[in-house]
Protein backbone atom coordinates (compact mmCIF):
# COMPACT_ATOMS: atom_id res chain seq x y z
CA UNK A 1 0.00 0.00 0.00
CA UNK A 2 2.87 2.29 0.78
CA UNK A 3 3.99 2.22 -2.81
CA UNK A 4 0.27 3.21 -4.51
CA UNK A 5 1.25 7.10 -3.73
CA UNK A 6 4.45 8.95 -5.02
CA UNK A 7 7.19 8.04 -2.97
CA UNK A 8 10.78 8.40 -3.03
CA UNK A 9 11.60 6.69 0.01
CA UNK A 10 11.05 3.74 1.48
CA UNK A 11 11.73 1.75 4.86
CA UNK A 12 10.91 -1.72 5.02
CA UNK A 13 10.95 -3.50 8.91
CA UNK A 14 11.07 -7.30 8.66
CA UNK A 15 8.02 -6.98 6.04
CA UNK A 16 7.94 -10.93 5.45
CA UNK A 17 8.70 -11.55 8.99
CA UNK A 18 5.13 -13.46 9.87
CA UNK A 19 4.61 -14.58 6.22
CA UNK A 20 4.96 -18.64 5.23
CA UNK A 21 8.32 -19.14 3.20
CA UNK A 22 6.51 -19.26 -0.21
CA UNK A 23 4.27 -16.11 0.32
CA UNK A 24 7.29 -14.28 2.03
CA UNK A 25 9.46 -15.30 -1.39
CA UNK A 26 6.67 -13.82 -3.07
CA UNK A 27 6.56 -10.37 -1.52
CA UNK A 28 10.41 -10.36 -1.97
CA UNK A 29 9.99 -10.53 -5.85
CA UNK A 30 7.30 -8.44 -5.56
CA UNK A 31 9.12 -5.77 -3.45
CA UNK A 32 11.87 -5.83 -5.49
CA UNK A 33 9.83 -5.42 -8.63
CA UNK A 34 8.37 -2.15 -7.81
CA UNK A 35 11.51 -1.05 -5.79
CA UNK A 36 13.33 -1.09 -8.99
CA UNK A 37 10.19 0.02 -11.63
CA UNK A 38 9.93 3.28 -9.35
CA UNK A 39 13.59 3.68 -8.39
CA UNK A 40 13.01 4.27 -5.09
CA UNK A 41 15.39 4.74 -2.23
CA UNK A 42 14.81 1.82 0.38
CA UNK A 43 15.62 0.45 3.74
CA UNK A 44 15.29 -3.37 4.21
CA UNK A 45 15.16 -4.56 8.08
CA UNK A 46 15.14 -8.47 7.60
CA UNK A 47 17.00 -11.24 9.63
CA UNK A 48 16.65 -13.81 6.51
CA UNK A 49 20.41 -13.45 5.93
CA UNK A 50 19.30 -15.12 2.05
CA UNK A 51 17.26 -11.56 1.73
CA UNK A 52 20.13 -9.44 2.79
CA UNK A 53 22.85 -11.31 0.69
CA UNK A 54 19.95 -11.56 -2.69
CA UNK A 55 18.39 -8.05 -2.81
CA UNK A 56 19.85 -4.67 -2.52
CA UNK A 57 23.11 -2.93 -3.60
CA UNK A 58 24.21 -2.29 -0.11
CA UNK A 59 24.27 -4.56 2.89
CA UNK A 60 24.96 -2.84 6.41
CA UNK A 61 25.14 -5.41 9.27
CA UNK A 62 24.74 -3.62 12.73
CA UNK A 63 26.15 -5.17 16.34
CA UNK A 64 25.80 -3.20 18.97
CA UNK A 65 25.21 0.06 17.63
CA UNK A 66 28.43 -0.45 14.84
CA UNK A 67 28.49 -1.56 11.36
CA UNK A 68 30.08 -4.85 11.40
CA UNK A 69 29.79 -5.94 7.77
CA UNK A 70 29.34 -3.02 5.08
CA UNK A 71 29.60 -3.83 1.37
CA UNK A 72 28.14 -2.19 -1.71
CA UNK A 73 27.59 -2.87 -5.33
CA UNK A 74 30.76 -5.30 -7.08
CA UNK A 75 31.91 -6.34 -3.22
CA UNK A 76 28.40 -7.21 -2.11
CA UNK A 77 27.61 -9.07 -5.32
CA UNK A 78 30.85 -11.11 -4.60
CA UNK A 79 29.31 -11.89 -1.19
CA UNK A 80 28.79 -15.28 -0.36
CA UNK A 81 25.99 -16.28 2.36
CA UNK A 82 28.27 -18.55 3.95
CA UNK A 83 30.60 -15.34 5.41
CA UNK A 84 27.28 -13.51 6.47
CA UNK A 85 26.35 -16.08 8.25
CA UNK A 86 29.82 -16.70 10.18
CA UNK A 87 29.78 -13.33 10.97
CA UNK A 88 26.27 -13.86 12.17
CA UNK A 89 27.60 -17.12 14.58
CA UNK A 90 30.55 -14.91 15.82
CA UNK A 91 28.04 -11.87 16.88
CA UNK A 92 25.86 -14.69 18.33
CA UNK A 93 28.27 -16.37 20.05
CA UNK A 94 29.59 -13.17 21.56
CA UNK A 95 26.42 -12.47 22.94
CA UNK A 96 26.11 -15.89 24.70
CA UNK A 97 23.50 -16.72 22.57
Amino acid sequence: MSTMTPIEFLILDEHTAALDPKTAEIIMQLTDKIVKEKQLTTIMVTHNLRYAVDYGNRLLMMHQGNAVVDCADEEKNGLDINFILEKFNEISVECGN
